[in-house]
């Protein structure tokens, strides 16, 4: 079993101040894989403490200083690629395979893409008599989540280190290892002491006091709505920024006279991929009535063709679902559609075939899903699809729309008439025959998905503050 039993504070493994111990379910196995140790307030004091002393001096560096050190971090860090896969695989399940290929290289180019970004930043800028300029924003608490842990990780560190701002990370303590292993990357890079500051520990406790801590200038939230509500009450007696990445139930409306076969593997692979665990996956099919028989067809050949299997080895299968309580709420939900009328085309609440332990959903597809469900409301965080029925455009945008969450939305079918939709759906991201945005946009969303932009250009000016000097 690995362990992490010691947060990384001021440049300095150290042990906590009187947390507790916590072991990490694998979910393939339901055994223990990981042993943490779950921080308290006074190790956020102490976190807190040495990032703000580090500001003093880290955020007077220059543009180049700060692209020499992201540049050595990105070195170290392809080196434990192999290392951050695997412990992904034991926490939550994630196949190595894709660890390899997608999750360990996504928190990557959250950094290569925040180097391109801060070669051409413009730091300051003239508007009329006033001087524009952007500088660092302080301390920033960052509270981040297991599904695409270290890509989410990364979208915050990177932009806070360009910035010129110091940091104090809580990761989830669901998948808490590849934070671990990015404190060991940041340390052989020579991060300054104090820039970077990891305190494992759960958000009631350790979550909680970075969002209200008054030493935090700003607090960077990922995670599901319900948390990110008590993450900025939490934030809004010190009046800090707060800036959330929250949940999603996109829509992935299939226009009218779609060929299927063409367009819809791409659109519903989001739906499987990561086990279904990914905010953004477009698990609203909308079709059009006169096409639902041939939508069935497709989706379910998909969907089936869907394989299961053991995390740690190699392959293009899914793994379990992150642990129990995720189990469970997928379960509840599949079995609301079936008590609701929708139809189980695949799938449904038994193992898959050749499974008997382990947090694993069988991939799982409903049709004729009414928008006032439960599956078609809640965020499923699962390999679950479910087709809806559309009689016109205009209404397939109702559909779309009818939703707390704005995070995203897929088109799938012509893109020059899925270009006519886009600017239709309230959405902070539109992917036209793909169910995430390309690299480099500006990842984040509308209504109850949240506030600020991750990635690129727009990610580190919201790692910034804006200060007018007038009189120049």
């Amino acid at each position: 079993m690995d362990g992490y039993k010691q947060n990384y504070i001021g440049g300095q493994w150290v042990d906590s101040i009187g947390g507790t111990p916590h072991q990490v379910i694998n979910p393939a196995t339901e055994e223990p894989v990981t042993e943490i140790v779950l921080g308290t307030a006074a190790d956020v004091d102490s976190a807190v403490a040495a990032a703000r002393q580090a500001f003093k001096t880290f955020s007077q560096t220059t543009r180049e200083e700060r692209l020499e050190l992201l540049g050595r971090i990105v070195e170290e860090y392809k080196k434990r690629i192999p290392d951050i896969a695997k412990s992904m695989a034991g926490e939550m399940g994630a196949p190595v395979s894709l660890g390899m290929a997608a999750q360990a290289p996504a928190g990557l180019g959250g950094f290569l893409g925040t180097i391109a970004a801060l070669k051409n930043f413009n730091f300051s800028e003239q508007q009329g008599a006033n001087l524009i300029v952007y500088e660092p924003i302080g301390v920033v608490g960052m509270i981040t989540p297991w599904n695409w842990p270290v890509n989410q990780i990364a979208l915050k560190v990177a932009p806070a280190l360009a910035g010129g701002n110091t940091m104090v990370l809580k990761p989830s303590e669901e998948c808490p290892g590849n934070a671990a292993i990015l404190a060991e990357i940041m340390d052989a890079a020579g991060v300054p002491a104090g820039v970077f500051n990891l305190v494992q520990g759960d958000g009631p406790t350790v979550g909680n006091a970075i969002s209200s801590h008054p030493g935090i200038d700003m607090v960077s939230f990922t995670g599901s709505t319900r948390a990110g509500v008590l993450v900025a009450k939490a934030a809004a007696d010190t009046v800090k920024r707060v800036h959330q990445e929250l949940g999603g139930k996109s829509p992935n409306l299939v226009l009218p006279g779609t060929d299927l076969e063409k367009f819809l593997p791409a659109t519903i692979a989001g739906v499987m991929v990561n086990t279904g665990q990914s905010c953004i996956a477009p698990t609203r099919v909308l079709v059009h009535k006169d096409q639902a028989d041939d939508a069935i067809r497709v989706v379910k050949g998909i969907v089936e063709g869907t394989k299961v299997g053991d995390p740690m080895e190699e392959g293009g299968h899914i793994g379990p679902v992150v642990n129990k309580t995720q189990y469970d709420k997928i379960q509840s939900l599949i079995q609301s559609a079936i008590d609701e009328g929708a139809t189980l085309e695949t799938g449904g609440t038994d193992l898959p075939t050749g499974v008997n332990r382990g947090y694993y959903i069988k991939p799982t597809l409903f049709s004729g899903v009414t928008p006032d469900m439960r599956i078609a409301r809640e965020e499923v965080f699962g390999p679950v699809v479910t087709l809806m029925n559309y009689d016109t455009l205009d209404e397939a945008i109702e559909i779309a729309n009818d939703t707390e969450y704005g995070l995203s939305s897929v088109i799938s079918g012509d893109p020059a008439e899925a270009a006519k939709v886009a600017p239709k759906l309230r959405a902070g991201m539109v992917a036209i025959n793909a169910w995430g945005p390309a690299p480099g946009a500006p990842f984040g969303g509308y209504k109850q998905s949240g506030n600020g932009r991750e990635g690129g250009v727009y990610g580190l000016r919201d790692f910034m503050e804006m200060k007018a000097i007038s009189g120049l």
